[in-house]
């Protein structure tokens, strides 16, 4: 009897185990795009000696956690809201807005789809092509940003292409949207893992324009998904108190905000989690690019998107790796993804070698 497909996403390890009779715990994740080098040490100390902590209420205003992310971001304090994980605050900014028709950047991640869903809107995709390496043709984009759409909402760089958007780029993007009054939702999940981040982070542009949002988590850069805690910067006062209106209080654990604190002011964990980051992905790239029977496109994020070209389909390439104990991300469930197409972040360097000797076979 021929095995169903299945497609499995990054946090899947369970369903790997029980599919593939493969340990959880000795799967290498490539499909999580969480930072392979752990949690930050400053993070884990603080959780040591704070853990009674959890016998109190949080500040409702995480004053200290705000202060910290300003500090960090190089935004005021008031622009800055928190919550639990960017998923949180993806839901009360569709709440907020409750978009009529929206448009996404696409192909990307679901829950923009959902959300818009669960509040009765409508949404277009505007989808990036492959034959310019799935980078945004600037002026096609302005073309579909009309007064008929009231949010426009991306991710950059965008999951799973690895493309983004230069700070100049968005710009004009802002202005044109300022125009035909639309909101923008700009997620930032990757943007800390760029090569240089001041080029494409939007964080300066809240100060000059009102209707933007940036969105960031802690899950994969500070590989703690588990923590839920996300937050967003914004000019607009009006709007941050809309959102915060309808926010759960406390949203944020007291653990979850103190190990903000710390992960924040972690500089050192910082500027080597970014120089492997860079030396890595200079290295899979360099390896990729030998092979005539696989194309990689520009990575500004922790992965790579890589399309096969010599006749393996995703899913043959999913269980190839997965039967060594590597999990990469099959794309076929990607709306706009046309041809063979998959995803992997960067690992420990002997796991991300051993992943990259698997795909350069023909």
């Amino acid at each position: 009897m021929k095995k169903e497909k299945q497609i499995f996403h990054g946090s899947d390890l369970e369903k790997i185990e029980e599919v593939y009779g493969i340990k959880k715990d000795t799967i290498v994740p490539f499909g999580g795009n969480v930072n392979p080098l752990g949690i930050s040490p400053l993070l884990k100390k603080s959780m040591r000696h704070h853990v009674d902590a959890i016998s109190i209420y949080p500040d409702r205003d995480y004053r200290t956690l705000r202060s910290t992310l300003s500090s960090y971001c190089n935004a005021p304090m008031e622009h800055i809201l928190v919550g639990n994980g960017a998923t949180e605050l993806i839901s009360v900014t569709m709440r907020t807005i409750a978009p009529k028709k929206a448009l996404l950047i696409a192909p990307t991640y679901s829950e923009y789809m959902r959300e818009i869903d669960l509040v009765g809107g409508s949404y277009t995709e505007y989808f990036l092509k492959e034959e310019q390496n799935f980078k945004v043709d600037l002026e096609d984009l302005k073309q579909h940003l009309t007064d008929e759409v009231d949010l426009f909402a991306f991710c950059n760089p965008n999951n799973p292409t690895s493309s983004a958007l230069t700070v100049s780029e968005i710009r004009q993007l802002l202005l044109h949207c300022k125009k035909h009054d639309i909101f923008v939702m700009i997620d930032e999940t990757y943007v800390e893992f760029a090569p240089h981040m001041e080029d494409i982070t939007a964080v300066s542009l809240t100060d000059e324009f009102d209707n933007v949002l940036v969105l960031r988590g802690t899950s994969k850069f500070f590989a703690s998904p588990g923590l839920r805690l996300g937050y967003g910067i914004c000019g607009n006062p009006s709007f941050l108190k809309d959102l915060e209106s309808i926010k759960n209080p406390w949203s944020i654990n007291t653990l979850a905000a103190l190990a903000g604190e710390a992960m924040f002011m972690d500089i050192d964990y910082i500027k080597e989690t970014k120089a492997y980051i860079n030396s890595q992905r200079d290295y899979c790239a360099k390896e990729l690019s030998k092979c005539n029977h696989r194309k990689i496109y520009p990575a500004y994020a922790n992965f790579f998107l890589v399309r096969l070209l010599d006749g393996t389909t995703s899913y043959d390439m999913f269980e190839r790796c997965i039967k060594e104990g590597l999990m990469i991300r099959d794309c076929s469930s990607f709306h706009g993804l046309e041809g063979e197409y998959i995803r992997f972040c960067i690992q420990k360097e002997e796991h991300n070698k051993k992943l990259i000797e698997i795909l350069k076979r023909a």
